[in-house]
């Protein structure tokens, strides 16, 4: 067994050594096979690489020829530019210097004829100086003949002259000053007419932004959704049935209701502020709060009216009459209260009637009644002096009252003490500083003019507008500006403001001239 073992691990051990030896026979000869076919490649590619390189050779010996050519192209071509430019820079060269040579020419002959000419101009100067010379002269033997002949001397006849053609020309100058002062006052009344509409146009629009609109306040911007509605029938039913404006516009929670008639605009306003309280915004609510509004200020302006007519002691009036007199409270004039202002009458005339011994009740009945025809005026056509009369008569007011509502205005004679004291009475109302309004801007624009009008004349140290712009006082530095001087100093500052500012009446213009002579004994 063990023999048979050891043989056949010797058979394995002598397999094993020749099939090694078979490989690696086989081995080295496949080696040699590889080593001969890299030698032949690497032959073709040496061989390859030669071609290329003979090419890139040619191709760039090629490039080299063509690049040559392309130089001397350039070369010859900017040798041809150059030649041409030196041409221009000669040719060029040559004109100047012909135009030199005609410029100069021309400056010389231009010299020649001024030298000429100043010869000739020192020679008429010498002859016109000996001809004035003749001249005057000739005059001065004129003059002596004269004054031998007329038996007077120069001055003496230029007098006489003088006067004789002041008595001719009297007349003349009368009818010329006539005629200028007429064309004055034709021309003053137009001018006046003209300042009054500009000024009517210019006060018109902030009057109207800020005594024709009330503001109405919302608690949120939600709520102008609503009172507008769906496709506008909330306002359209507002301004229908009210008779105003109603402006919805960016402004945060607020709405402006606008309107000419105060009385309206009051109750639209409260209609406005009750059914913003109400929520329930819609035609028939509306037409509702609305009527009930209305009845109230009704009501209102009725009791408003008996209390008035109470408090001031004038006796019984009519129910009509003492409504108006509360509708007076919605109505203004010139910015001022009508109601405020018939009260001020009323109680003015009342103790100016007394202490003249008139009827002090009569005086403030009439002085109540005097403007009654104002809460009508919106209504009815006509002027509120007509429209008053009108009422009372149909009442059977006192005649008093009636000569009062006409007289105010000047369209009847004052008849009675009580007429004259409501005609001083309402002129006292109005013209009280602060009762009408004047847009404090073009006040103190005006005044600031009239100051520096005077002030831009030489002479004037300073210069003060006073009485609501009714007077303007320049002082004068006296050593400058003396008495004469200071008269024509007033008229050209009065004509200059009549010039260029427009103000209603008239303007007092006061120079003041001081001379003060201060000395100190030592």
């Amino acid at each position: 067994m063990l023999s048979e073992l050891l043989l056949g691990g010797s058979i394995a051990t002598v397999s094993g050594l020749v099939g090694f030896l078979i490989s690696k026979k086989i081995t080295s000869a496949n080696f040699d096979i590889y080593t001969e076919q890299a030698r032949a490649k690497a032959k073709a590619i040496e061989s390859e690489a030669e071609v290329l390189l003979q090419k890139a050779s040619l191709k760039s010996r090629e490039m080299e020829l063509e690049a040559t050519k392309h130089y001397e192209g350039a070369k010859e071509r900017a040798k041809a530019d150059l030649h041409q430019r030196e041409d221009d820079v000669v040719r060029k060269e040559q004109n100047f210097k012909r135009y030199k040579q005609i410029e100069e020419k021309k400056i010389q002959e231009e010299s020649s004829a001024l030298k000429v000419r100043k010869v000739d101009l020192q020679r008429n100067e010498k002859s016109l100086d000996s001809l004035k010379k003749r001249y005057e002269d000739k005059i001065e033997e004129a003059l002596h003949t004269i004054e031998h002949s007329a038996g007077m001397t120069q001055n003496e006849a230029v007098s006489v002259l003088l006067e004789k053609v002041e008595e001719k020309s009297r007349a003349e100058i009368a009818h010329i000053v006539r005629r200028c002062e007429n064309e004055a006052r034709v021309e003053g009344k137009k001018r006046a007419n003209y300042i009054l509409a500009q000024a009517t146009s210019r006060f018109a629009g902030e009057f109207a932004s800020e005594r024709l609109t009330n503001l109405v306040h919302l608690d949120n911007d939600d709520l102008k959704g609503r009172i507008i509605g769906k496709e506008g029938r909330n306002i359209k039913a507002l301004e229908t049935l009210m008779g105003v404006d109603i402006i919805i516009d960016d402004t945060p929670n607020a709405i402006l209701v606008s309107s000419f008639n105060l009385y309206r605009r009051a109750i639209a306003t409260k209609t406005l502020q009750l059914l913003i309280e109400d929520g329930r915004i819609q035609p028939a609510r509306i037409e509702e709060i609305f009527q009930k509004v209305s009845d109230e200020f009704e009501d209102k302006i009725l009791s408003e009216g008996e209390e008035i007519v109470a408090d001031l002691n004038v006796g019984v009036m009519h129910p009509d009459l003492m409504k108006l007199i509360g509708r007076l409270r919605y109505r203004a004039s010139y910015g001022q209260n009508a109601l405020a202002h018939t009260l001020e009458v009323a109680h003015l005339a009342g103790i100016m009637a007394a202490e003249m011994g008139g009827d002090a009740a009569l005086a403030r009945r009439a002085g109540l009644l005097h403007d009654i025809g104002k809460a009508l005026t919106h209504e009815q056509e006509g002027n509120h002096v007509d429209l008053g009369a009108e009422i009372c008569n149909r009442h059977n007011e006192h005649s008093v009252v009636i000569n009062g509502i006409y007289a105010h205005h000047g369209q009847e004679e004052i008849n009675s003490i009580e007429c004259g004291a409501v005609c001083a009475a309402d002129a006292l109302s109005a013209a009280r500083p602060g009762a009408r309004r004047e847009v404090l801007e073009s006040f103190l624009k005006r005044v600031t003019e009239i100051e520096e009008i005077a002030s831009a004349h030489s002479g004037v140290k300073q210069a003060y507008a006073i009485n609501a712009g009714r007077e303007i006082r320049v002082i004068v530095n006296a050593t400058l500006i003396n008495d004469d001087e200071s008269i024509l100093l007033a008229k050209e500052i009065a004509q200059e403001i009549e010039q260029k500012v427009q103000y209603p009446g008239e303007i007092k213009v006061n120079v003041i001239r001081e001379l003060r002579a201060v000395v100190y004994a030592k």
